[in-house]
């Protein structure tokens, strides 16, 4: 009875409690640092400002290149940000470190899955402040627009995120990382409609970025910030595609566990 009680006293937490407690310490860290929460959470506001100036002369063009905007900020935040930290994270030893204690794999990527939905929540409400303000963007009327935003931030979030992690064990460090993280992503924006509509893109490079979740979260986006279902005759299939939307990054997101599962290091000297 003793021996019995005193094991399950004893007992580690479960997987989800250590992922939540991690979570809360990587937001604390996060908010800690001044300089890149304001870089993080702001980069994408001041582009959507600048292009937006340049390239939006109409309100119903600021509405379709603020749903964009909303996007890829947010992808750059889960793809982007999220592969730097871990590669940060291991070339400072903290990967080494938590590996000798009884947090496990999963736990640590729930962590930093809080982290990134966190930031991308306050990304995007900054995003959408700056489209109202400048642009008179409108948001979403319905409970069914919001439903839609809702579905498509998770696994888009989720689906990049795990993408971004699979990328960051190619990096050596934090230099090489920047290069290999950025580098796609900045070509998709060209190739999934943020800047460039797909419909007027050639065959090749419309079909090469319909691969990608990028592209089919920016078009979940516009769907819900059109002013009406007529936007859908602007995009590459003449429609919202919202059933094809959910099945890409559902795929994805299966696809990015797998990836993470075979390529994920604790340290450079580990396979």
């Amino acid at each position: 009875m003793t021996t019995a009680a005193t094991t399950k006293t004893a007992a580690l937490p479960g997987t989800l409690s250590l992922g939540l407690s991690r979570g809360v310490t990587e937001l604390r860290e996060f908010f800690r640092q001044k300089e890149n929460l304001i870089f993080t959470v702001s980069l994408p506001a001041i582009l959507m400002l600048l292009l937006g100036t340049v390239y939006v002369k109409e309100v119903a063009a600021g509405q379709m290149f603020a749903a964009s905007m909303i996007g890829a900020g947010i992808i750059s935040t889960s793809f982007v940000g999220l592969g730097m930290s871990v590669v940060a994270d291991r070339e400072d030893g903290t990967l080494k470190r938590l590996r000798g204690t009884p947090m496990p794999f999963t736990s640590y990527f729930i962590g930093k899955i809080i982290l990134v939905f966190v930031s991308s929540l306050f990304e995007a409400a900054l995003l959408m402040v700056v489209a109202m303000l400048k642009f008179d963007v409108e948001l979403p009327s319905t409970a069914e627009k919001w439903f839609t935003f809702g579905w498509v931030f998770v696994l888009g979030v989720i689906s990049c995120s795990l993408i971004g992690v699979g990328l960051s064990s190619i990096a050596k460090n934090t230099r090489n990382a920047a290069g290999v993280l950025n580098l796609p992503y900045i070509v998709l924006q060209f190739l999934s409609g943020v800047f460039i509509s797909q419909a007027v893109l050639p065959d090749s490079l419309r079909i090469t970025g319909s691969f990608f979740p990028l592209k089919w979260v920016c078009q979940g986006f516009r769907s819900v910030f059109a002013l009406d279902d007529g936007y859908a005759a602007m995009e590459a299939a003449g429609s919202w595609e919202l059933g094809k939307i959910a099945l890409v990054l559902g795929a994805w997101t299966i696809a990015g566990l797998l990836i993470v599962s075979r390529t994920f290091k604790w340290s450079n000297s580990t396979s």
